[in-house]
């Protein structure tokens, strides 16, 4: 993080000659004074740091930090237009929430976050680990472990703020993929069940029925 009190003219070294994939992230102080005019209370930590031209800090960035750059980097393709540009918006407030705890943490003031919230924003990056990785073999261990949380956490908070367990979650996205697979292109129900994840379309196709009313054969286009 660097923060640049006043007008600068910034360069970045030439550094190594491996590419690299970087996303930058800028806040105007003008923004920045706005969200301190609203708070509720003062911090002085953020508001030392804002006010130190030049100050800087450095902290290893999280699994999940990584998760969201890369999610600003490559967008679902899906995504076009002004939703495309409100989904990276989202996950660069995201780095700069925890780019700025981390701050906190390095000053050794503790962030004092309410619990429902911080459970909120755990379960959240639940749901996002999990839609970037729909087509992998996800296990609650794998869940917990790279969203940083223990498996008991993730399955209590997931389904209080979600009204469902992380696999019936699992269950109904994929469902949904492979919904749109064969509105959209046509595939075959074997291969609409094995991109939903199951390896008998009979069980697929029971499932798929449950949840939307249909058959799958009527969903093809």
């Amino acid at each position: 993080m660097l923060n640049t009190a006043r007008a600068s003219r910034l360069h970045y070294g030439p550094g190594d000659e491996a590419p690299v994939r970087s996303v930058t992230i800028a806040a105007p102080h003008a923004w920045l004074d706005g969200l301190m005019r609203n708070a509720t209370e003062t911090d002085p930590v953020f508001r030392n740091f804002l006010s130190t031209h030049l100050a800087q800090l450095s902290f290893p960035a999280s699994r999940q930090i990584h998760h969201l750059a890369d999610q600003i980097v490559d967008p679902p393709p899906t995504l076009g237009g002004e939703v495309r540009a409100l989904h990276c918006k989202a996950r660069a407030l995201d780095i700069l929430c925890q780019a700025c705890a981390a701050m906190r943490e390095h000053t050794g003031a503790r962030p004092r976050l309410h619990p429902q919230l911080a459970s909120r924003r755990r379960s959240e990056r639940v749901r996002d680990y999990v839609l970037a990785n729909l087509g992998a073999n996800l296990t609650i261990e794998t869940i917990a472990a790279e969203t940083g949380a223990s498996v008991s956490s993730v399955q209590r908070h997931f389904k209080e703020h979600f009204r469902m367990t992380v696999f019936e979650f699992i269950r109904s996205e994929r469902l949904a993929r492979a919904c749109a697979a064969l509105e959209r292109d046509g595939v075959t129900i074997a291969q609409a069940a094995y991109a939903a994840g199951y390896a008998d379309p009979s069980n697929f196709t029971v499932a798929f029925k449950r949840a939307y009313g249909v058959l799958p054969k009527h969903k093809r286009r």
